[in-house]
């Protein structure tokens, strides 16, 4: 699903979010308009992302924090 976020430079930028399995953890794939895509997944109530991804923390934040948001959406909505 896409979705519009304003990330910390200012800038509001449209990404779609997934989200999957991968072995045991449950992870979201997140693509910009640019054509980059990183993976995150939560580790308690820290997000990170896999060695090979690019995002810089303050956008890492930014968009854990989004996903959060739908997650508490999605439990409500139940």
């Amino acid at each position: 699903m896409k979705y519009k976020i304003k990330l910390p430079d200012g800038n509001a930028q449209f990404i779609q979010i997934t989200s999957a399995y991968f072995k045991s953890w449950h992870v979201w794939m997140v693509k910009f308009e640019d054509g980059r895509a990183a993976m995150l997944f939560k580790m308690g109530s820290e997000w990170m992302q896999r060695n090979e991804d690019f995002l810089e923390f303050p956008v890492l934040r930014e968009v854990g924090a989004f996903i959060d948001k739908i997650i508490i959406k999605r439990r409500v909505a139940l």
